[in-house]
């Protein structure tokens, strides 16, 4: 039994335990890692019971701890969404193994036959907050690339978390892979984040995926290499160009459908030739389904909207909130979108060829989005079958982090003889 009270002993036989499964799994066959996913899958269902009701006591924790009920909603697992993990770890399972995919081939005039092959990364600390089912997707993408896992799920979700793992480690058994291969940091004490930030022996890259201040910190004490997922401060512009009914729908379900996600919408922007007509339209939608909206002085003269404030430019709500404001053009747009984005997702909704064209070539966002909800900001929805979250940075991975993107590349050299004059 491991010493949670010991934490730099606990995190260092964790590391090292993860470091000796990273060798086996990088060379571990294909169908051996298939068969562990679906294996997992399989538990996950048939322990969906236990997974509940362990899911129970994380939501009576979050309510004491007051959690937003858009934390709660993250946190909360039923059935459906059980069935959705299980459904990911069977995506992510049927996927092509990225191991050993050749990227590129030639050949060179001194005889060297030259191949670029994908390789894992190794070991992958994962970091995370409220959402459980990260806990198997985590898991899922880094042993289909061939990964081992250290995951230090939120506190909220401790029990959810330890159960999904379980059926984690379940699929490892059946499927003669080593259980160190997915692990999963066995206390809330916050001590073991900042042991897996300093982990430079143990692990090779760390993925953090929650909210700002975890983002933060962890950008500003790893020593580890870090993929960053920063906030969903998400913007949708409205042309004045836009089909009426494809704005309202893409509105609605961008803003209305999770509001906790990171794909949410989070700032509507309105083309002046517009806000009387399909603009005021869709606030006064937004309106009766008790969004609370925020905003400049043109929105306010419509009856329920509040007064915005200088804080509500550029905020990531992860709340039944949206901010609004009208804009004179697409250049008045991009140049607000440039200032106030976190380069995580931004949508135009368009039927101009030439404006969306602009929107997509101007904009540095890592998912930029036409005429669809920005919901749809999502590894499985991008037929990745999971992610472990969007990288908003620029080097190495961007986007929804998938199986691919949590493998590195090397270069296989074959010569007959050859030296070099």
């Amino acid at each position: 039994m491991k010493d949670l009270e010991n934490i730099p002993a606990l995190m260092d036989e964790i590391g090292q335990a993860a470091r000796k499964a990273a060798a086996i799994l990088a060379t571990a066959p294909a169908e051996t890692k298939r068969r562990a996913l679906e294996a997992a899958a399989d538990a996950v269902w048939s322990r969906r019971k236990e997974i509940i009701e362990a899911n129970a006591k994380d939501l009576d924790y979050g309510r004491d701890k007051g959690l937003s009920p858009a934390m709660m909603d993250r946190l909360m697992l039923d059935e459906a969404r059980i069935k959705g993990i299980c459904d990911g770890l069977r995506s992510v399972a049927a996927q092509a193994d990225p191991v050993g995919a050749v990227l590129a081939e030639w050949d060179q005039p001194s005889g060297l036959h030259i191949r670029r092959v994908r390789t894992p990364l190794g070991v992958i600390g994962v970091i995370y907050e409220s959402r459980p089912n990260v806990t198997a997707d985590a898991g899922a993408l880094c042993l289909k690339a061939g990964n081992a896992v250290i995951l230090r799920g939120g506190s909220e979700s401790f029990h959810s978390s330890s159960a999904i793992h379980a059926c984690l480690v379940e699929g490892l058994r059946v499927a003669g892979l080593p259980e160190a291969a997915i692990q999963l940091v066995p206390t809330r004490d916050r001590a073991a984040v900042q042991a897996m930030l300093q982990a430079v022996e143990h692990i090779d890259v760390i993925v953090p995926r929650g909210g700002k201040g975890l983002v933060g910190l962890v950008q500003r004490e790893a020593r580890v290499p870090v993929f960053a997922h920063l906030e969903g401060i998400v913007h949708i512009y409205l042309d004045k160009a836009a089909d009426p009914q494809k704005a309202l729908d893409v509105v609605i379900n961008a803003k209305t459908r999770r509001t906790g996600i990171c794909g949410a919408a989070e700032c509507l922007l309105i083309h002046r030739d517009v806000v009387d007509t399909i603009g005021q339209g869709i606030v006064r939608a937004l309106l009766d389904l008790g969004v609370e909206v925020r905003g400049d002085e043109t929105l306010q003269k419509i009856e329920g909207v509040v007064a915005a404030t200088d804080e509500d430019w550029g905020k990531e709500y992860l709340d039944s909130i949206l901010a609004a404001r009208v804009v004179e053009d697409l250049d008045e747009a991009l140049d607000y979108i440039r200032t106030h984005h976190s380069a995580h997702t931004d949508a135009i909704l368009t039927e101009d060829d030439a404006a969306a064209a602009r929107f997509f070539n101007e904009l540095d966002s890592a998912i930029l989005i036409r005429n669809a909800s920005t919901q749809f900001a999502d590894g499985g929805e991008f037929g990745m079958g999971a992610e472990i979250g969007i990288a908003t940075g620029k080097m190495h991975a961007r986007g929804p982090i998938g199986a691919e993107q949590l493998t590195s590349f090397k270069y296989l050299v074959e010569g007959d003889g050859a030296v070099r004059k």
